[in-house]
């Protein structure tokens, strides 16, 4: 048997060009693993980019499916049945994002400007659905738009939710220098130690400095690892903005099959890639959402569903 041929930590890479923006995805995770924009300035890059031969850090632009975020206690009850998956998050004790994190996508369609990268979720222990997932990436003069869709090529119904998980840059600096607009009306609480979600609640009812960025403002020593809902949509869109002290930055903008986002500061203190990005997550449904089943999908056999959104330069 002749070995394979050696490829990079993250897989095969599709370069994608398109006026002022090069984008380059992994296939391992359909990971988004650089963006950069070319303006008057020069070139910057609008997503924590890491190393082809890295082992992608911290989900850094990953796709998220057949869940995003937590499945508190990796346990959940679908169609009367209890079901246990892995405990990928093992210090807090949940399933974390998904089961296509290391998956290696296959490209069934590529040009110079897009590509469309799938795999399949196999039935196994805690999820036993076969899920088709595609991802597909596209550069235009408006920014990057990714679609993620799933397809239920099992014969019953399947829970299921998608999201992405990019870490945006404003520019120099860190979090704490940026400037973020948020257009969410409630903030999901959660637990402090392992961030098991409790009650929805107004982003101003407690902590506004934390929570409410309804009008732009400092991000300053905020720590956010939370769900918002409750968006305000202009044009059928609801838009983050992250900006830094020039008025430049980067925008994510995304319409109504995903009702949540998932806010997160980066936080890990100690390490050189403490809050070097703002992670700005859509997702169809928050956290623990096979348990709650708050704005879960039921993916009927031979059905599919999903969800995309932009990232643009400002």
């Amino acid at each position: 048997m002749t070995p394979r041929e050696r490829r990079p930590a993250s897989g095969t890479q599709h370069l994608l060009r398109s006026g002022d923006y090069q984008a380059v995805v992994a296939s391992v995770g359909a990971s988004l693993r650089v963006l950069r924009h070319s303006g008057p300035m020069g070139e910057r890059d609008l997503v924590v980019p890491f190393d082809a031969d890295e082992v992608r850090p911290a989900y850094r632009g990953v796709t998220l499916a057949p869940w995003p975020n937590r499945i508190v206690d990796g346990r959940y009850r679908f169609g009367g049945i209890d079901h246990v998956l892995p405990l990928t998050e093992p210090e807090r004790g949940h399933a974390l994002h998904g089961l296509v994190s290391w998956l290696d996508f296959e490209a069934v369609d590529k040009g110079a400007d897009h590509v469309t990268l799938a795999a399949e979720i196999e039935p196994q222990t805690g999820y036993p659905w076969r899920i088709c997932i595609e991802s597909t990436f596209r550069l235009s003069e408006g920014g990057l738009e990714q679609t993620v869709t799933g397809t239920n090529m099992s014969d019953t119904v399947a829970p299921f939710g998608i999201s992405g998980h990019p870490y945006l840059v404003a520019g120099p600096g860190r979090v704490d220098d940026w400037t973020l607009e948020l257009p969410a009306d409630v903030v999901l609480g959660v637990t402090e130690d392992r961030l098991i979600p409790t009650t929805e609640q107004d982003v101003d009812a407690h902590d506004a400095r934390c929570f409410d960025f309804r009008r732009p403002r400092r991000i300053g020593d905020a720590r956010i690892d939370h769900a918002f809902t409750g968006l305000r949509w202009d044009d059928g869109m609801a838009r983050v903005r992250v900006t830094d002290a020039s008025g430049s930055g980067v925008s994510l903008a995304w319409d109504g099959a995903c009702p949540w986002v998932q806010v997160h500061t980066a936080d890990m203190p100690g390490r050189a890639t403490d809050r070097i990005g703002l992670a700005v997550e859509p997702m169809t449904c928050p956290p623990d959402a096979f348990n709650s089943e708050n704005s879960l999908i039921y993916l009927d056999p031979a059905s599919r569903a999903g969800g995309s959104w932009t990232i643009a330069s400002i």
